[in-house]
């Protein structure tokens, strides 16, 4: 038999509440598959002879398999918030949303271009310079998206454009959504410093720099997850969309 609650509409602020938690899990989950995914790749990407013999194969498909499970993560945190984010903008909150299907489209090309080092080991094992310069031309590739998807594309949107959104909105803490709207350019710029020769992509600099993009997404994974969204007027329809609450 239903229950009285089970007959009870869900309030619009409880289905709310339900997606923040939800996209903080997808944050979470991001997390929880690119740094193994990273730790798995070591020896592709830091073997100049992997593609010459021997080489853990299953490791780096496991590897392989956990940096798509990521792309899938990407979207998803900027599907599920968009119904909520286009309350305050929805021009900035559809760039949102593409810009992570980018990032995930150009994830997408590094994990196939160390897949095709893994299907290729076997045909050029023993292949001599020629194999080897083959493998570490799709390493190169590889190591080309990692800086072009996570680098820019989500220093750029969850930086700047979802902490533009949540700081303008007031869905989180301002002062946490400040860290995005600060760390996301610091990463644009460190990236572009890496583009161009200043210092290596795994460098102390290069992390420094980046730590205060990973702070962000990492404690708006965690806040939506325990916290929800705050109670403002975007969620609670007590003003209009586009106003800024009067406290932070």
């Amino acid at each position: 038999m239903d229950t009285i609650e089970a007959r009870v509409p869900e309030r619009p602020v409880d289905a709310v509440q339900r997606t923040a938690r939800i996209a903080g899990v997808w944050f979470i989950l991001t997390f929880v598959f690119s740094i193994p995914a990273v730790l798995l790749y070591d020896p592709v990407l830091n073997d100049a002879d992997y593609i010459l013999g021997a080489g853990s194969d299953t490791q780096v498909r496991i590897g392989a398999l956990l940096e798509i499970l990521t792309a899938v993560a990407n979207i998803a945190t900027a599907v599920v918030l968009f119904p909520v984010l286009k309350r305050q903008s929805e021009s900035i909150a559809l760039g949102y949303v593409g810009l992570r299907i980018v990032e995930s489209t150009v994830i997408v090309v590094g994990i196939v271009s160390v897949l095709a080092v893994v299907a290729l080991r076997q045909d050029l094992a023993g292949g001599g310079p020629e194999a080897a310069l083959i493998g570490e031309s799709l390493v190169a590739l590889r190591d080309q998206t990692f800086l072009l998807g996570p680098a820019f594309c989500a220093g750029f949107g969850n930086g700047l454009l979802l902490g533009y959104l949540m700081y303008r909105s007031g869905l989180v803490p301002r002062p946490m959504a400040l860290i995005g709207l600060i760390g996301g350019p610091i990463a644009c710029a460190t990236a572009t410093a890496v583009l161009f020769g200043a210092y290596e992509q795994q460098s102390p600099v290069n992390f420094l720099f980046t730590a205060p993009e990973i702070v962000w997404e990492a404690s708006l994974g965690i806040w939506l997850v325990t916290k929800g969204f705050r109670s403002v007027p975007i969620i609670t329809g007590t003003a209009p969309a586009a106003q800024e609450p009067e406290n932070a």
